[in-house]
């Protein structure tokens, strides 16, 4: 299977994260076969608790009009706070790299007409056992689950 280079793009995101003592999950907004923004989980880096990484790729899309059109890619399926963003912004198409470690808000996206697509890659499933294994009280935080 080809991959998708702006899932990749994502995951570096992601990487770019975990890097900087963060949480690896990275984003990418697309429109037309173009990004438009990326971001990454910023939690713990800026200390803001709803920094999640497609949070910080929609705030660095910045004021775009309309996000019809837009896919939002996820190295991890989008928790309540992010699938409500993305619902409320229109965006219909949500591209993840996988819900094994955390299986989010899918229901609730497609139920506002939004389509999910679970890569289920297992590169990502990887990066986020091993950052929950080495970090679990910092992924509990990250979750809501403290």
């Amino acid at each position: 299977m080809e991959k998708d280079k702006f899932m990749e793009l994502a995951i570096e995101q992601a990487r770019k994260s975990r890097r900087e003592g963060g949480i690896p999950i990275g984003s990418v907004l697309v429109k037309n076969d173009e990004l438009v923004a990326a971001g990454h989980n910023k939690r713990v880096q800026e200390k803001n608790p709803i920094l999640h990484g497609e949070m910080d790729c929609l705030n660095n899309a910045g004021r775009i009009g309309s996000y019809r059109g837009t896919t939002i890619y996820s190295t991890l399926m989008p928790c309540y706070m992010c699938a409500g963003t993305i619902v409320q912004f229109k965006i219909k198409k949500v591209i993840v790299g996988e819900s094994r470690t955390f299986d989010g808000a899918r229901a609730f996206m497609e139920s506002h007409g939004v389509e999910v697509v679970d890569l289920d890659l297992p590169e990502c499933v990887d990066m986020m056992n091993e950052f929950i294994d080495e970090n679990p009280e910092l992924w509990n935080e990250d979750i809501g689950e403290l």
